[in-house]
């Protein structure tokens, strides 16, 4: 009998391509979601997760709920600070109690490696601890609460959870904002691609394919209480994504700096080797190999 699950924001980038894997794995897909879901043959329940009655309600049938909803643009969480706080942490509360009263198997939130900005190690797990000083940004901060909230609803309630902590994801259907959706937009536009401080400031991209594949994975029950860091294997710096891109357009594209931004995640290394250990997840697609397909998703749908 296929499992029922729902996933909030799930017509989003990353939530869309979750539904896609859960979907494909059997399980009957709920997409809650003020917008419309990217394929017809799933459920839509068009409801704000900031109702918390509604919420409750259309998680009445579901065993396990994906949390996916929330502001994930760290430049609309600095210009929009207390919306991302109702948002981030409110959303997340509300979630947590329909898993609640609704007596759910799992509550899975979708997190960030972020979390880490304000640590002091330069290598980090899932066992790294925060600093009271705070992780220096309203996004960060928001995320770390949500994860805390998992915590208390099991320690309180004893509601099961699992948080994923996504590395920078990319792939089909990302959203315009995103750093490589950025880049390819100017190139493709004939624009210098800008490039924000030295360039230097690395991530561990992770293709938005091996990204949702773990959301099927952590539906075991070894994963029940856990965190998991979904890190991409290479090291990848802005500085390489631009010239990459560069490489891939036919004609020539110029590369030009600008100021940092404020409260930016520099970079850490961030170990994934429990989600190896336990889900047996790693990932599968290079970032040569999911840049291409990125770059040919990106061209058929925007040109």
């Amino acid at each position: 009998m296929a499992t029922r699950v729902a996933v909030t924001g799930g017509s989003g980038f990353i939530g869309s391509n979750v539904v896609d894997a859960l979907h494909d794995a059997g399980n009957e897909v709920v997409v809650i979601d003020q917008l419309p879901p990217h394929r017809d043959d799933v459920e839509h329940r068009p409801v704000d997760i900031l109702d918390a009655d509604a919420l409750k309600k259309a998680t009445e049938d579901v065993s396990f709920l994906y949390h996916l909803g929330a502001v994930a643009n760290v430049k609309h969480a600095f210009e929009n600070p207390l919306q991302t706080v109702q948002l981030n942490i409110t959303g997340t509360a509300n979630a947590l109690e329909a898993a609640r009263q609704n007596k759910m198997e799992r509550m899975v939130l979708a997190s960030t490696i972020w979390v880490y900005s304000g640590c002091s190690e330069a290598e980090v797990n899932e066992e790294t601890t925060f600093l009271p000083s705070g992780p220096g940004h309203i996004y960060s901060t928001s995320k770390i609460a949500a994860e805390f909230l998992c915590q208390d609803y099991w320690n309180l309630y004893q509601q099961p959870f699992t948080v994923l902590r996504y590395g920078i994801p990319y792939g089909p259907r990302m959203r315009d904002n995103l750093v490589i959706a950025i880049f390819l937009r100017k190139a493709l536009g004939g624009d210098p691609i800008t490039i924000a401080g030295d360039g230097l400031q690395f991530r561990n991209f992770v293709y938005v394919g091996d990204l949702a594949r773990a959301h099927v994975l952590a539906m075991d029950d070894v994963a029940k209480n856990q965190t998991y860091n979904l890190e991409g294997s290479e090291k990848i710096t802005i500085k390489d994504i631009a010239e990459a891109v560069a490489d891939l357009m036919e004609g020539p594209v110029s590369i030009e700096y600008t100021p940092g931004r404020p409260g930016d995640y520099e970079g850490k290394v961030v170990s994934a080797e429990k989600a190896l250990h336990d889900l047996g997840w790693t990932p599968e697609v290079d970032f040569t190999e999911g840049l291409r397909l990125t770059t040919e998703w990106y061209c058929a749908t925007h040109t």
